[in-house]
């Protein structure tokens, strides 16, 4: 089960209601940057989450500025869509069994459980969402949502040449060998990679964990046939929305 630390208290906190009703997933982001960006990632993954375990979900935006650029960004990035959250009161609505708070780190602090999310130093490549920024306009976005989730949400972040760098070359090389594994009989998900998988993100989203998972899979020897690894990229990739099998099928 779903577990999160609360910000307000320190403590976990079970984010998916026992009766599976449906929760809302409140972004709190105002004004176009990196930072918020990573607070509507974290939001976007939040949902992904409930809803691999049947959780219905209604994800909303809230802030005061640039919503329109924080909501194309989104979208480029490959994230849920957001309906506008300004006009909500605070309270749960009809049919709502409860309310997740994801905030920027000393943002704002509306009641209930809330996800806090730490700064990220850097702009966010030119060409996302807006025409603000000059040059990158062809750099791979998927990329810059791994940058993004590839350290603990509650870390900074340094959004640099470096890490967006490193977070490309993995993509690239993920996505080349998931489409050789497919040429490959396919295998189930072998159910402790299943397993490591879930607990990684049902404990705080500790999206980290997930990737060295995947990382493991990628090293493991031939006793992991191929068609398993790449079930298991495909199983993760429904949290991470890397399109990691976006090559498959194309020419080697």
């Amino acid at each position: 089960m779903l577990s999160i630390i609360d910000a307000r208290t320190g403590e976990p906190a079970v984010a998916a209601p026992v009766r599976r009703g449906l929760t809302r997933v409140e972004a709190h982001a105002s004004g176009y940057g990196a930072g918020s960006l990573r607070v509507l990632l974290v939001a976007d993954l939040l949902v992904r989450a409930l809803e691999l375990g049947g959780t219905p979900v209604w994800a909303l935006l809230s802030g005061e500025r640039d919503q329109a650029e924080l909501r194309a960004g989104a979208t480029a990035l490959g994230m849920h869509p957001f309906e506008d959250g300004r006009d909500l009161g605070a309270g749960a609505g009809v049919g709502e069994a409860q309310i997740l708070h994801v905030v920027p780190e000393g943002g704002p602090a509306p009641d209930g459980v809330r996800l806090a999310v730490a700064p990220v130093e850097g702009a966010v490549p030119g060409g996302l969402g807006s025409d603000r920024g000059t040059g990158a306009a062809d750099t791979d976005l998927a990329a810059l949502r791994l940058a993004l989730l590839s350290r603990p949400r509650t870390e900074p972040l340094r959004l640099d040449a470096d890490i967006l760098g490193e977070a490309r070359d993995t993509l690239v090389r993920w996505r080349r060998t998931v489409a050789d594994w497919a040429r490959r009989p396919s295998r189930p998900v072998p159910e402790d990679v299943r397993g490591r998988l879930r607990t990684a993100w049902e404990d705080d989203l500790d999206l980290p964990e997930v990737l060295r998972v995947l990382r493991w899979v990628e090293d493991a020897g031939p006793e992991l046939p191929d068609g398993a690894r790449f079930e298991s990229y495909a199983y993760a990739d429904r949290l991470l929305g890397l399109e990691l099998t976006r090559d498959v099928g194309a020419p080697a």
